[in-house]
C-alpha cells in the first residue's frame, strides 16, 4: 500500500539538500539519533535513554486491520541497549515498540498512566514502570528528566486522532484504536550543561514551557499549521539554538527502507519559519547521530 501512495506521488523522499551534513561539535558529549517518527536515543555520560521508539512500522493494511505487534528482531538490531525509556503519549506510533524494548534491556517505561497501562499490558514487570502526571525531575543516572504537560495537535483533518485516556490494560497485542493518547507531555532533559525538548505531538501549552530553557528542541512537523505561533511560541519560550524537525516521516515506510514524507506535511516551510524566528534548523535522515 505504501508504494502505491508513492506511484499516486502521495510519498516522497525530501531534497537531500535539505539534511544536516555535519555531525556537530560534541561539546557537551551528548549523541543524539533520530529514528524517525518522533524517535531519538540519547547517549550521554554512559547513559543511554530512548525518547518514543517506533521501528515496526506495520504497513496500512495491518494498521486498519491488526492486532499490531513488535518486531522484536529489528529492534534489538537498531537499539541494542537502553537505560530507560521515556513515551510522550500512548498512540501506536509512540507507545508500539517500547514494552518489547524494556524487557529486552531491564529499561523503566515513563510516562504517563496510558503508558503505563500499555506496559501492563505487554508484561512489563511494575518494579520498571514509573507513572509521571509530568512537572517533576526523574533521575536517570546523570541525566534529569521533566515532563511538561500539553496536548495533542490535531493532525488529523484537524482533528485529534485517537483521543481518550487508558485506565485499564488494553488488549495486546492491540488494535489501532485502542491505543488513545491520555496525558501528553514533552520531556525537558537535562544533563551537564545542555538541555533538549522533546516535543512529541505539534502542540504546546506555553505556560508550561515558560521558565525553562533548551539549548537544542525535537520539535514535531506533523500538523505544524494548524498551531497558530506554533513555531515561533517554542522558539521565543525556550530560546533553541537548534530546533530538529522530527515526526515528519510517514509512519507505514519500513525502518529500514528511505524515508518518505506525510502528504501535505511542507516541510520546507517549517524549516523556513524555524529560521525565519531565529533558531538554526536541522533535519537528520532515520539513523543518523548529532553530537551536541
Amino acid at each position: 500500500m505504501a508504494s502505491l501512495f508513492a506511484r499516486m506521488g502521495l510519498l516522497r523522499q525530501p531534497p537531500k539538500a535539505w539534511f544536516t551534513r555535519t555531525a556537530g561539535d560534541a561539546a557537551h558529549g551528548v549523541e543524539l539519533t533520530y529514528l524517525g517518527t518522533a524517535g531519538f536515543v540519547l547517549k550521554a555520560q554512559g547513559r543511554t535513554i530512548v525518547l518514543d521508539p517506533y521501528l515496526s512500522r506495520p504497513g496500512i493494511a495491518k494498521l486498519l486491520t491488526g492486532p499490531l505487534r513488535c518486531n522484536e528482531a529489528l529492534l534489538a538490531r537498531h537499539i541494542p541497549r537502553a537505560d530507560d525509556v521515556f513515551v510522550g503519549h500512548a498512540h501506536f506510533d509512540h507507545v508500539l515498540d517500547s514494552p518489547a524494548l524494556c524487557l529486552r534491556t531491564g529499561a523503566r517505561l515513563i510516562g504517563s498512566r496510558a503508558v503505563c497501562m500499555v506496559g501492563r499490558a505487554a508484561g512489563v514487570p511494575e518494579a520498571q514502570l514509573l507513572e509521571t502526571a509530568g512537572r517533576e525531575d526523574i533521575a536517570s543516572g546523570p541525566i534529569t528528566v521533566r515532563g511538561l504537560p500539553s496536548k495533542h495537535g490535531k493532525v488529523l483533518f484537524g482533528r485529534v486522532p485517537f483521543p481518550g485516556d487508558i485506565t485499564d490494560p488494553p488488549p495486546w497485542p492491540p488494535l489501532i484504536h485502542q491505543l488513545r493518547h491520555g496525558l501528553v507531555l514533552n520531556w525537558l532533559v537535562k544533563v551537564g550543561g545542555f538541555s533538549l525538548v522533546h516535543v512529541d505531538s505539534a502542540e504546546v501549552l506555553n505556560h508550561e514551557l515558560h521558565g525553562h530553557q533548551a539549548d537544542v528542541v525535537c520539535l514535531c512537523a506533523a500538523g505544524w499549521r494548524t498551531r497558530p505561533d506554533y513555531v515561533a511560541d517554542v522558539v521565543r519560550l525556550l530560546k533553541p539554538r537548534f530546533v530538529l524537525a522530527c515526526h515528519w516521516d510517514t509512519m507505514i515506510t519500513p525502518f529500514e527502507a528511505p524515508m518518505e514524507m506525510i502528504p501535505n506535511v511542507d516541510l520546507g516551510g517549517l524549516l523556513r519559519q524555524i529560521r525565519a524566528v531565529g533558531a538554526e534548523p536541522l533535519l537528520l535522515p532515520q539513523r543518523a547521530s548529532w553530537s551536541f
